[in-house]
């Protein structure tokens, strides 16, 4: 593996599914954080289906009674009601015909996944229950932060069986900007660590990484979302690797000793 600059480490490895690329940045500990914001789509899981996504076209067309427009919208690392906010805009309609009707598309949107949550195809991203589980030994506590709303994050979240490992979650229910849910999950990590706690951001997407900043906190990108190791890379978060799995391969503390 190469070794270290004076600026940063890299460590790149091959595995079966190609290479596996870590950056540390110097002097930040990943792993001793007092608390972590997990974002969940393309971090924690990825979606096999369509049932969250076709919920804003039901939704909006059950409400307002037009068809909506996502293309040129940006969908990942946004909020649920920040993709509503900014396909309006594109359509140039004006915000007195849908913000009083925000609410009412968002829990026809909560419905909508609730009645099809036997359907969702779900698969969990690698290393993530083994973060999880290193990081909960370490005694950190674990959260949610994402651009979901909230009762549709916790389905996906229990649909792969992660949610034990977390105790509380910063959802866009009532946050349009990112930086204002990832304040809002702060606020919730700081209940359950403490007032002082360190906190950490873990996303896959550099909204993830510019929304922590925005509330000076550090982050850990992960490569398994839409965002390549290189274009995260470019926003220099603390931490970049190709997945959770390559981060705990190189963090040889993280590995648990066989029985």
């Amino acid at each position: 593996m190469p070794g270290a600059t004076q600026d940063h480490l890299r460590y790149t490895t091959q595995t079966a599914a190609g290479p596996s690329r870590v950056y540390l940045q110097p002097g930040f500990r990943w792993d001793e954080q007092n608390a972590y914001l997990f974002d969940i789509d393309g971090t924690l899981l990825r979606s096999r289906d369509r049932i969250h996504y076709d919920s804003f076209f039901h939704s909006v067309r059950h409400v307002l009674g037009h068809d909506l427009d996502l293309s040129g919208v940006t969908l990942h690392g946004n909020t649920d009601p920040g993709i509503l906010r900014d396909a309006f805009r594109q359509a140039s309609l004006a915000g007195e015909h849908w913000l009083t009707s925000l609410e009412i598309i968002l829990d026809h949107m909560r419905a909508s996944v609730a009645a099809r949550r036997a359907h969702m195809q779900l698969v969990r991203m690698p290393g993530v229950e083994e973060t999880l589980r290193y990081l909960q030994r370490k005694g950190a506590a674990l959260g949610i932060a994402t651009g979901n709303l909230e009762s549709i994050g916790w389905i996906k979240v229990e649909t792969v069986g992660l949610r034990p490992w977390f105790t509380f979650g910063g959802f866009s229910d009532r946050y349009m900007v990112r930086a204002e849910m990832i304040a809002h999950a702060v606020d919730e990590a700081r209940k359950a660590a403490g007032p002082h706690a360190s906190i950490c951001v873990v996303g896959d997407t550099p909204f993830d990484i510019s929304a922590a900043r925005a509330n000076h906190l550090p982050t850990i990108a992960v490569a398994t979302g839409n965002y390549s190791f290189d274009q995260l890379m470019e926003h220099q978060p603390e931490v970049c690797v190709s997945s959770l799995q390559a981060l705990l391969e190189a963090t040889p503390q993280a590995v648990e000793p066989e029985s």
